[in-house]
């Protein structure tokens, strides 16, 4: 365990080079929390440091709803919302969006389709269905590429619902049609 002075100065610069290697409890609240908490910084002679949550938990201590301190370090949950979106990008991949809405992926990640799209907008820089179309088209190209199926096959392989989908999306991001893709590499 750190000495007191090392962790004091560590939680009042929320260093997070200390995140996980020691817990503040506050006897005035009792609450625990990680070096890193953006709460307003308790007076020193009211906190106490400990190694580990568990130990902070059998001094009396409940964990901090904020910085949520019981979780392990630098799993998921430490991660926040980037997590989330990791999590929708693994569905969208698995074809989320090719048979089902953004509120149904919201639903399964357990929050609001608005959430989500903020979310997409601040980890990715494009929403979700964006985010979907770009995949698709990318399995699309691959399948394209990669094999002599017909057109048809591929648009539904990668997941559009049709073929005049399939067509425009090709048509806006390489500005010809998928057909002339392929007369071009000679398959």
């Amino acid at each position: 365990m750190l000495d007191f002075d090392t962790c004091n100065d560590a939680r009042l610069r929320r260093d997070p080079s200390f995140d996980g290697l020691f817990f503040t409890a506050v006897r005035t609240t009792g609450i625990y929390c990680r070096p890193v908490c953006p709460v307003k910084h308790p007076l020193t002679r009211n906190v106490s440091y400990y190694p580990t949550a568990a130990a902070a938990e059998r001094a009396g201590y409940r964990p901090c709803l904020r910085c949520r301190p019981e979780t392990a370090p630098f799993c998921p949950a430490w991660q926040g919302t980037r997590t989330t979106v990791e999590r929708a990008l693994k569905m969208i991949g698995e074809g989320a969006l090719d048979r089902g809405t953004v509120d149904a992926l919201a639903a399964r990640l357990g929050i609001g389709s608005r959430h989500l799209a903020r979310l997409f907008e601040r980890h990715v820089g494009a929403s979700p269905v964006q985010t979907a179309q770009t995949l698709r088209t990318a399995r699309a190209k691959r399948l394209l590429d990669e094999t002599s199926l017909p057109l048809s096959d591929i648009a539904f392989q990668a997941g559009f619902g049709s073929i005049r989908s399939f067509n425009a999306a090709f048509l806006k991001l390489y500005g010809r049609n998928p057909s002339s893709l392929r007369r071009q590499k000679g398959v």
